[in-house]
């Protein structure tokens, strides 16, 4: 069976499991609201919705089809499961918002098309690495204009013109994968042969720490400026990625790990919000932090709902978020009502863990996993340094990504704003993500060709 043949037939699936995911919603509001069988509705609307997901997957696949032949055939496979999962979890919080994010998703995939047709030879980048650098570091200051930058829980994360609001983060992460990728294949060779050895260990010349540093400034100023916690660590930990698969020296990601360390705590014991944010991290459950303006409220109630979702969960409309709290409380929406705040950006990954427990938690995980491996073998396969370095730096930000908003949920870090991959709320995360794996796909493509 042919790649193009294995990718089609992989999109059934998906489209399965978003009918079953809307039907299990529709039968658990109908008992809610008064015992209602839901037949009906689960026997049109929830198909209807499965078909249409159905053709717009499909749609992208003959783009993929006729344009990209032999590229990886289960990454956009998986890609549509995320998407799926994410549309059934909006919807069974706020359908208005999953009305949105499905208009996203069209409007992502038509993107997805255009970054295929438009950029077709991945090599064409490097031509324009400045100035898409510059596009990128313009994009991340944007938060900060007065008139359209729009402030967050204490971060400036994104800017809105009329009803249009986007996260400009998003797209300058790809921007500057992007420009250190083609950075780093021009000077690798000196990283690599340049240096003395000191207690076994080769130091690169001082100058040659100097892109680190200004990289490592780069993400501190997001610190400091935006107040981005999650953005930094992405940047930062992609570049130190990308310079490791670069050079393979482990004294790179050392001191790499030690700067951001520093200029972490450093900002940390500094900067009010981001004091705020870590102080609610290692006391979630602190009555004096509980109620406090942007406190740990958030984070205790994520940590309470995930222990509540047990090993197989609650089923699908039965989270703590509780529908209910409609009819009492007489609120607009579920977001409105809800125990667990912002449950459709920054807490969905609680929301997911409550509603299908540790199974389902891990499935899901399991399926970001899958994409991470698919993305590390496209670099593996590719045969020029920039498309490796690209591969590897893309995928390392998309896992990242997810790290540090599962890992704010779950504790292990603190709590920042950023989307998990597809499944969050967002138009930004998923316009950006879809050209990430457009790229990904246009490296794969080349490499499978070269190797054939």
């Amino acid at each position: 069976m042919s790649a193009r043949n294995r990718e089609l037939l992989a999109l059934v699936p998906a489209a399965l499991l978003l009918v079953i995911g809307f039907a299990a919603v529709f039968v658990a509001r109908g008992d809610l609201v008064g015992g209602l069988s839901g037949s009906n509705t689960v026997s049109t609307a929830s198909l209807t919705f499965g078909a249409a997901f159905l053709g717009l997957c499909v749609g992208a696949h003959l783009v993929l089809r006729f344009t990209l032949k032999d590229a990886d055939p289960y990454l956009f496979p998986l890609v549509a499961v995320l998407a799926c999962f994410g549309l059934v979890e909006l919807y069974r919080i706020d359908a208005s918002l999953a009305r949105q994010q499905a208009e996203w998703f069209v409007i992502g995939l038509a993107l997805f098309a255009l970054t295929i047709v438009v950029v077709r030879d991945i090599r064409r980048l490097e031509q324009y690495r400045y100035l898409i650098v510059s596009a990128g570091l313009i994009a991340l200051l944007l938060p900060r204009v007065p008139g359209i930058g729009a402030q967050t829980n204490g971060a400036y994360l994104a800017v809105q013109i009329g009803s249009v609001r986007m996260q400009p983060a998003e797209f300058a992460k790809i921007a500057m994968v992007i420009f250190l990728a083609s950075y780093l294949r021009d000077t690798r060779q000196l990283l690599v042969t340049a240096g003395r050895r000191i207690a076994g260990v080769t130091i690169p010349p001082l100058k040659h720490f100097g892109p680190m540093l200004v990289i490592w400034g780069a993400s501190m100023v997001l610190l400091f400026f935006i107040r981005d916690i999650g953005s930094s660590l992405m940047f930062f930990g992609a570049f130190l990625a990308m310079l490791y698969v670069a050079t393979s020296r482990l004294s790179f990601v050392v001191v790499g790990s030690a700067l951001f360390a520093f200029g972490a705590w450093v900002v940390g014991t500094h900067v009010g919000h981001i004091q705020d944010r870590v102080a609610a991290w290692r006391n979630p459950f602190d009555p004096a932090l509980y109620d406090a303006v942007g406190g740990s409220q958030q984070l205790a109630q994520g940590l309470f709902a995930q222990a509540d979702g047990g090993f197989f969960g609650r089923g699908f409309g039965q989270a703590v978020l509780d529908i209910s709290a409609l009819v009492e409380k007489n609120c607009a929406s579920t977001i409105e009502c809800s125990m667990l705040p912002a449950p459709h950006t920054d807490m969905i990954y609680a929301v997911i863990v409550n509603e299908t427990g540790l199974i389902g938690a891990a499935g899901l995980l399991c399926v970001y996993l899958l994409i991470v491996q698919r993305g590390f073998k496209i670099a593996m396969l590719a045969r020029d340094s920039f498309s490796k370095l690209l591969a590897a730096g893309l995928t390392s930000v998309f896992a990242l990504q997810v790290f540090v908003i599962v890992g704010g949920v779950s504790k292990v870090i603190p709590l920042t704003g950023v989307t998990l991959p597809f499944v969050s709320y967002g138009g930004s995360s998923v316009l950006a993500n879809f050209v990430l794996v457009a790229l990904l796909l246009l490296v794969s493509d080349r490499a499978r060709r070269l190797a054939a």
